[in-house]
């Protein structure tokens, strides 16, 4: 089976599983989950259905994928896939009011169209949200002290993801951020939900700790090397297929992996990037300049360092299923991804 064929499968269950608390009668308030319903892709903001991209729905492909692959019952992690993806959804639009992006997937975000303080409430009904969501595992017959260690596993993760940022938001004004530091921030904020649905995913189809410790670290490493892909679009990506601003991250001086290994070898670099402002003709200048340093194959050398570390992990597990084949095939795929 190919990696096609499990995203068509999972797909629509994971999306019906999110419908189904987000969309829950007893539960909505309309104007409030008109924006977690907008934010998640399933209207306009005139709040009629639409076909926006709802992102890429990774995180919870790969719970049920290594749930699958362990020799679970994949249609039991669906609450936890959900879950996942509705806490990375909270994240973004957190990072969103926090970043002051006005556009995500190409079109407004959550902020922009209803105000930071609507922003911030709608984020954390999602993360509550998810909460719910996860105890669904119980309907599905996932035994109580499974969904207790899923519950912890989840929330533990909830705290790295905001350590992490908080490193992120703390380099905004720093001009001694070290690859090292930059190394800790994304260990945070982005490997630590990968590696949690990879984690979930044997958690919930009962894997022996050995193995589901290997899935972690799989999760861990495509994370990492994720985190390094966005890093790379942020600077060099088709705004087209980003839906973001070309060199929208040098706009905002964001210290990313490239920008900080450019700011560690080019003086050119370290003095526009002193100036108050940056003008359009400057992100082009920094563009320009992080390519001369090699910045961008520097992030790639060490974006595929991670891939083979993942896929050396993975290995490890000893999962031979077409859901392990298919976990291959969807880590080379996200390698050099456009978006």
């Amino acid at each position: 089976m190919s990696l096609d064929t499990f995203f068509d499968r999972y797909l629509p269950l994971i999306e019906a599983e999110m419908r189904a608390t987000v969309q829950n009668d007893q539960l909505c308030h309309t104007e409030m989950f008109k924006m977690l319903r907008y934010h998640l892709g399933w209207i306009d903001a005139e709040c009629a259905p639409c076909q926006s991209q709802a992102g890429k729905r990774i995180r919870p492909v790969l719970c049920l994928l290594t749930c699958e692959a362990c020799g679970g019952n994949w249609e039991q992690a669906l609450p936890a896939g959900a879950a996942i993806e509705l806490v990375h959804n909270f994240s973004l639009i957190h990072d969103d009011i926090q970043d002051r992006d006005t556009t995500r997937r190409g079109r407004p975000t959550v902020w922009a169209l209803w105000g930071d303080a609507q922003g911030i409430n709608a984020g954390n009904a999602l993360f509550a949200l998810a909460q719910l969501t996860l105890l669904h595992s119980v309907e599905r017959d996932v035994p109580a002290t499974r969904v207790v260690a899923a519950m912890r596993l989840l929330n533990q993760t909830c705290v790295d993801l905001t350590v992490g940022q908080h490193l992120d938001i703390s380099f905004e004004d720093r001009t001694d951020v070290s690859s090292a530091d930059y190394l800790t921030m994304i260990e945070g904020k982005t490997a630590a939900l990968v590696a949690c649905a990879c984690e979930m995913g044997g958690l919930i189809a009962a894997a022996p700790p050995s193995q589901r410790d290997l899935l972690r670290s799989f999760g861990r490493h495509l994370g990492l090397a994720f985190q390094m892909r966005d890093d790379i679009l942020g600077i060099w990506g088709d705004s087209s297929v980003t839906g973001k601003p070309v060199g929208a991250d040098i706009s905002r001086r964001k210290k990313s992996l490239p920008i900080l290994h450019g700011l560690e070898t080019s003086p050119p670099l370290r003095h526009l990037f002193a100036q108050e402002t940056l003008s359009q003709e400057d992100v082009h200048r920094a563009t320009a300049l992080l390519q001369e340093t090699g910045s961008r194959a520097y992030t790639e050398h060490l974006e595929r360092e991670h891939h083979d570390q993942a896929t050396t992990a993975l290995e490890q597990a000893a999962l031979h299923s077409p859901a392990a084949e298919a976990l291959r095939e969807l880590v080379d795929r996200l390698l050099g991804r456009e978006r």
